[in-house]
């Protein structure tokens, strides 16, 4: 009785507080129409016009009836738009933990407004690029694209791809990124989406230490000025990698002289402190000073923006909020409940026939457990099989490379002088592995080192057979390792697992 109390209690709340409190709710929403057309006009409220204490009432009072929506009927899209607004109200006041948790609750509201998804996405995946959390940011930039898509927005659709491309390029994934890029030069979108595409290319060549190309797509952003202190800075960190510190020197001048934005100041007070050979000491002290008050400045925001990705992260990992559902099942047992109360000469029969669907459902339950046991079990032997199959692979390969490293004179085999059939043998013993190594781009001097250094023959071996200068080998093991993304040091291994993996 005290169960069907509470919810009986519940609803009375839920149909008190709508008429009680239905001011209260069409006020809020008068302010979220208000924030709505500021936002359409390039304003924000609560900055350009409008109270910030106000727009947090109507974000609250909305939040509350989000969570009687069940009962009162309203609609979740005026909670949604509230949420972005005061979320980007506190992204505008430096508050970004605040500001992610109302962009969650957005993404809860159960709204078909993709719009305004769309752009709370776009928000979330903004601040965790800031927080330097990239692969986050691009799952947020997905889910933005996808809601503008559903939208029908193609033009914001692909603005969403080329950030998406962006925070790949951030990562150095050079083929993932240049393929969304690709896809949006294709569909020959919007002239300003093209612009924002050599943008990325800029930021993406940077990051792989192609220095001249991310030069030359900088200054493809010339005749744009929003674009000044971005391609500035791109010109610096590349003149400076490049060791060209007159030129790098120069556009950290000019960054300093255009841009407000800390992390741009901070590198640009980083290259004259380390790189203008003509300051002085006063120069280099005060330009010291300066970057140590912004360093501060960006630790304290860098752990704002870590707290806020990591509420995202949690979020994504916990449990759906079934609320909603478990209000409306009350609802549902409260009608019935009902029916039950008037109908009393029925209670008896029906109370029988409740233990009897319990038992039933007991029954189902006990056997969902045993399958669940039984799958468990067999994902347990699968998971073992595949481990020993692992271990048979590297076994094989470990012999096939004790069989050929023992052979005599090697670089006598006729495979050996024949690059054709040395790839041939490997790529047969080797399942494929030249093959493979093949689509690194590496020459045929380095797949024979690569086959030389699967085989465990030390530096002198090596030198020997390929031949080479013993001094150089290290060298020359150290450009390969890098071409295909490993060390020297884990070079045998990196090719052992090419191998084994091709099997599968």
């Amino acid at each position: 009785m005290k169960r069907w109390g509470y919810i009986v209690l519940l609803l009375l709340v839920g149909m008190v507080g709508q008429g009680c409190s239905s001011r209260a709710l069409h006020e809020a929403e008068a302010v979220v129409a208000q924030a709505d057309s500021l936002w359409q006009a390039g304003l924000m409220y609560g900055i350009d016009a409008g109270d910030s204490l106000t727009l947090a009432q109507a974000y609250e009072t909305l939040g509350a009836y989000q969570f009687l929506s069940p009962f009162t009927f309203h609609p979740s899209s005026s909670f949604t738009h509230a949420c972005y607004h005061y979320g980007k109200l506190l992204r505008a006041k430096d508050n970004p933990v605040e500001a992610m948790q109302a962009f969650i609750r957005a993404t809860h509201s159960r709204t078909r407004d993709y719009h305004i998804l769309g752009r709370v996405y776009s928000n979330m995946g903004s601040i965790c690029h800031l927080a330097g959390d990239f692969p986050l940011s691009y799952d947020m930039y997905e889910k933005s694209a996808n809601c503008f898509l559903a939208d029908n927005d193609t033009l914001s659709y692909y603005f969403l791809l080329n950030d998406m491309a962006y925070e790949l390029a951030e990562q150095g994934k050079k083929e993932e990124t240049l393929i969304l890029l690709n896809r949006i030069e294709t569909d020959g979108i919007d002239k300003d989406v093209l612009i924002w595409k050599n943008l990325t290319k800029a930021e993406l060549y940077k990051n792989l230490k192609q220095y001249d190309s991310a030069i030359y797509y900088a200054n493809t952003l010339d005749s744009i000025s929003f674009f000044e202190s971005i391609k500035l800075v791109i010109k610096m960190q590349s003149y400076s990698r490049m060791s060209s510190k007159d030129s790098a020197v120069y556009f950290a001048k000019q960054v300093l002289s255009v841009s407000n934005d800390l992390f741009d100041r901070n590198n640009a007070l980083y290259v004259l402190t380390n790189e203008d050979e003509t300051q002085d000491k006063e120069d280099i002290r005060k330009n010291a000073s300066e970057r140590s008050d912004i360093q501060k400045i960006l630790e304290i925001r860098q752990g704002k923006l870590s707290q806020a990705t990591q509420l995202l992260d949690l979020d994504r990992k916990k449990n759906p909020d079934w609320r909603w559902l478990y209000t409306v099942i009350a609802i549902v047992l409260f009608v019935g409940s009902s029916i039950i109360l008037v109908h009393v000469w029925r209670k008896r029969k029906q109370h029988q026939q409740i233990i009897h669907e319990i038992d039933i459902k007991q029954h189902q339950q006990a056997q969902l457990i045993e399958g669940i046991a039984t799958l468990h079990t067999e994902m347990s032997q699968l998971s073992e099989q595949q481990q020993k199959t692992h271990l048979q692979l590297l076994s094989d390969i470990e012999a096939t490379c004790n069989a050929l490293r023992n052979t005599k004179d090697l670089h006598k085999e006729p495979y050996w002088k024949d690059y054709g059939q040395l790839c041939e043998m490997i790529n047969r013993r080797f399942n494929n592995l030249a093959f493979l190594l093949q689509k690194y781009s590496l020459s045929e001097r380095e797949v024979r080192l690569c086959v030389l250094v699967l085989l465990d023959l030390n530096r002198q071996q090596i030198a020997e057979i390929l031949p080479y200068s013993l001094n150089g080998i290290g060298k020359f093991k150290y450009r390969v390792a890098q071409k295909l993304g490993t060390n020297g040091g884990n070079l045998r291994n990196f090719l052992i697992k090419i191998s084994i993996d091709n099997t599968n």
